[in-house]
């Protein structure tokens, strides 16, 4: 897999980063000491940067403890992280993480069935 973080990281740091496979989207905190990975799907990561488009942008005013949490994974990060992480959602640069997958998932369903046998 290849990761992605946002250019608002800086150079060095550690940061959120975004991957994909086919069906799966994957996000961890490079500095997470428990190695967390949230996995969810294409639609559900769009949702997730639609609404954090439309919010205003978190202030990171500390280094405060960030946690995101699904049924049974907390990937832990930092207030200044997600804020840069944000920055770059508003900017687009996750976008494609979503927006290829829907139009794969709409190819896969659109193509006629094969043909049956003789």
């Amino acid at each position: 897999m290849i990761w992605q973080k946002s250019s608002y990281c800086g150079e060095g740091e550690s940061c959120i980063h975004i991957a994909a496979t086919p069906d799966t989207i994957h996000l961890t905190e490079s500095a997470d000491p428990t190695g967390a990975v949230l996995t969810t799907t294409p639609a559900v990561f769009g949702t997730l940067i639609a609404a954090l488009k439309k919010k205003p942008a978190p202030q990171a005013t500390d280094d405060a403890p960030f946690r995101l949490r699904s049924a049974d994974t907390v990937v832990t990060t930092t207030r200044h992280k997600w804020h840069a992480f944000v920055l770059g959602v508003r900017a687009g640069e996750f976008d494609h993480f979503a927006a290829t997958r829907r139009v794969a998932v709409t190819a896969r369903a659109a193509a006629p069935a094969p043909p049956e046998p003789a």
